[in-house]
């Protein structure tokens, strides 16, 4: 099962494919940030590649 790669909270198979990166990194669950701007925190997350 997906985890937030910032709090290890569990993430559900269908909120990883909406969100994760292309790695399958889910870098900010709706509890690590505003559901209105999860993806943009994601990407802010994300390694630079």
């Amino acid at each position: 099962m997906p985890t937030c790669d910032h709090c290890s909270a569990h993430v559900s198979d269908q909120f990883a494919r909406v969100f994760a990166d292309e790695t399958g990194q889910v870098h900010a669950c709706p509890s690590c940030s505003a559901n209105a701007g999860i993806a943009e925190v994601a990407r802010e997350r994300a390694p630079e590649a």
